[in-house]
């Protein structure tokens, strides 16, 4: 005798065996005890949730002469007959490959025949949403108005795609996703009747490889069972192509460091070794989708499907993660997807990887968020260089010294409060040739031109706005003189962001701290006018 499938051979054969579907079995079977089913069913839901068993075991209660509570009795005439297919009113239809208008014209005449040995010929159409429209049309009346002795049984994993007019005539039954632990007690009781032992570890991570599904989590069972009697975490791991993605781990780590060149060489050594880029895409998003679950639910049961190990594994990387970081990371990778379509994948695979490392190269606002939320946690800047005697000079002007901590490195966070902007008036540009007469104690800076370029990576937008500008030291205060007029907008928004920018450039390149300021160019002492001062003169002569 051949093997049987493990899902076949343990496949519900009464309303009672249906695991985790009480809401529609407890139903159907109040129905057929009172004598009030109807001529058309909707069974929807996700695959291996148990539609095309209950539509089985419908079309034998139906026709059962001795049903018990609402269920086939599977001991009488009718019963046996539909169990061995011998049963021709028991009509089943794939509606996937018999999707034509002319396949229903032919179930039509089907149905004026009565029956040849049961109460009701029931037809079981099943993925009915593959369908034609004109196939949907020609079922529509025959759904409407069928004979006494039909029962229509219609199930469909995409209810959606089913037109108003079908769904109206239909009494619908929804599906769920089978609860984990009622899929492990399944799973247990199936291995106890072959012979098998299943740890619990391994009996959870088949339940949550199979996603709500019986019938996937007993193929897998299957699969387990052909590798090995005593069955493990480690088993369900290897058959389930779970174990062997250490490498999204390490590619995961060098993102998150920042570590481009890395990164790029181990893409590298994934793709000699022939993995396909649009796959370690796949698995990437998925990863970071597993750190973004872990790191939103702190309690409960978490919806991924992993090993207790890989868990605790992935519990500790997502509190090294922002949660934005994450979500910044799906965002890149997914929109990769179409990209990869019709371009060249590896290529795309390592922009995308190099963005995730630096986002100073992507333009999109989840990258600025990103960049900002890592200035909010005081990352550590570059070391700064020593000051210029000049400017070094006009800083001790007025004491601005730096409190030494763990790392001088770092500019403590400044709480002065600004120079008011209000009335700060953006400069016209200078004339090569004319340089501005500054002030007594006020010095130009000189490297001005290192501070922008490394706005320019911190913050791009308040480097472009500053382009053409530059700047002076009075005392306390650097002093702004920018010709672009959204800085004044920038600097007078509420958020602080842009200036505890330009302050941490400042402090990177001259070593010191400034308050801002704007800079008003000194006004020039108005010179004489020789015809004003003749005619002062003629006035001051009397003529009569």
């Amino acid at each position: 005798m051949a093997y049987q499938a493990l899902y076949r051979k343990y496949r519900p054969k009464t309303f009672s065996e249906v695991v985790g579907q009480e809401h529609i079995t407890e139903t159907l079977k109040n129905e057929l005890s009172e004598g009030k089913t109807v001529h058309a069913y909707l069974f929807t839901g996700t695959r291996g949730t148990g539609k095309t068993s209950c539509a089985k075991i419908l079309a034998k209660a139906v026709n059962c002469l001795s049903p018990e509570n609402g269920d086939p009795c599977l001991k009488c005439e009718s019963c046996t007959a539909i169990s061995d297919g011998d049963n021709t009113d028991i009509i089943e239809i794939d509606a996937a490959s018999n999707n034509s208008v002319d396949n229903i014209r032919e179930l039509r005449e089907l149905i004026s025949f009565a029956p040849s040995a049961s109460k009701y010929r029931v037809f079981i159409i099943d993925e009915v949403h593959m369908l034609t429209q004109s196939a949907f049309n020609a079922l529509l009346k025959t759904l409407e108005e069928p004979p006494e002795h039909v029962i229509f049984i219609l199930a469909t994993t995409e209810v959606h795609k089913l037109p108003a007019t079908i769904l109206s005539r239909c009494q619908r039954f929804d599906f769920r996703r089978i609860d984990n632990k009622k899929i492990c007690e399944r799973i247990s009781f199936v291995a106890s009747k072959e012979g098998l032992t299943v740890t619990d570890d391994a009996a959870a991570l088949i339940a949550a490889a199979a996603d709500g599904g019986m019938r996937d989590a007993l193929s897998i069972l299957d699969l387990c069972a052909s590798s090995s009697k005593n069955i493990d975490e480690a088993t369900v791991e290897s058959v389930c192509a779970m174990a062997g993605n250490d490498y999204l781990l390490k590619l995961s780590d060098y993102i998150r460091k920042g570590d481009a060149e890395n990164a790029l060489l181990l893409i590298d050594e994934l793709h000699n070794s022939s993995v396909d880029m649009l796959r370690l895409l796949s698995e990437l998003t998925m990863h970071y989708r597993d750190l973004m679950i872990v790191k939103t639910v702190k309690s409960g049961e978490k919806p991924v499907v992993c090993s207790a190990s890989v868990m605790k594994m992935l519990e500790n990387r997502a509190a090294e993660y922002d949660i934005k970081d994450i979500m910044y990371c799906i965002s890149l990778l997914q929109g990769a997807f179409a990209a990869m379509q019709t371009g060249n994948r590896r290529c795309e695979m390592e922009m995308t990887v190099i963005k995730m490392c630096n986002p100073a190269l992507s333009n999109d606002l989840e990258a600025l968020e990103r960049r900002i939320s890592r200035l909010e946690k005081g990352g550590v800047l570059p070391k700064a260089a020593p000051a210029a005697p000049a400017e070094r000079k006009a800083a001790n002007d007025t004491p601005t010294t730096v409190e030494s901590g763990e790392d001088d490195d770092i500019p403590p966070p400044v709480s002065e409060s600004d120079a008011p902007y209000a009335d700060y008036v953006p400069k016209a540009d200078l004339p090569a040739a004319e340089k501005p007469a500054l002030a007594d104690g006020v010095t130009a800076v000189s490297r001005w031109d290192e501070i922008l370029n490394i706005l320019r990576t911190d913050c791009p937008l308040i480097a472009g706005v500053l382009n053409g500008s530059s700047a002076y030291i009075k005392g306390a205060y650097l002093l702004i003189d920018a010709p672009n007029s959204q800085f004044k907008s920038l600097i007078n928004s509420g958020s602080a962001y842009y200036k505890d920018s330009i302050r941490k450039a400042a402090f990177t390149v001259l070593g010191s701290t400034y308050k801002l300021g704007p800079y008003t160019k000194p006004q020039k002492a108005e010179e004489s006018d020789p015809l004003a001062e003749f005619a002062d003169r003629i006035k001051s002569f009397e003529i009569n």
